[in-house]
């Protein structure tokens, strides 16, 4: 089968198939066709991980600043605690000296 193309006579198909857009014959591949089809079923499963990624990582770093907030309140406790304790002794050192006044 020999088709005349601008360039001259060949008996590529492929060739005509580019040069001749009235083709019965689909132009795309079998791989255009499959991806486009799984386009639609890949964007929301993608979307979906993604999300569910930065919500893993959210609630790691949520996690983390918890732990780090009580370990900062403990830690104040301790010193208040400290603190009271310290107090208590001067204010039990001061009755003292009011009592023996």
């Amino acid at each position: 089968m020999h088709f005349c193309v601008s360039s001259g006579c060949t008996s590529d198909l492929a060739s005509y198939q580019l040069h001749n857009p009235t083709s019965s014959i689909p132009q795309c591949s079998a791989e255009d066709s499959a991806h486009s089809s799984q386009k639609p079923i890949e964007k929301p499963l993608e979307k979906r991980e993604l999300r569910l990624m930065k919500n893993r990582e959210a609630a790691r770093e949520c996690r983390r600043k918890k732990k780090e907030y009580i370990r900062c309140l403990e830690q104040r406790v301790v010193v208040l605690e400290n603190q009271r304790k310290s107090l208590m002794e001067e204010l039990r050192a001061l009755k003292d000296i009011h009592k023996v006044e």
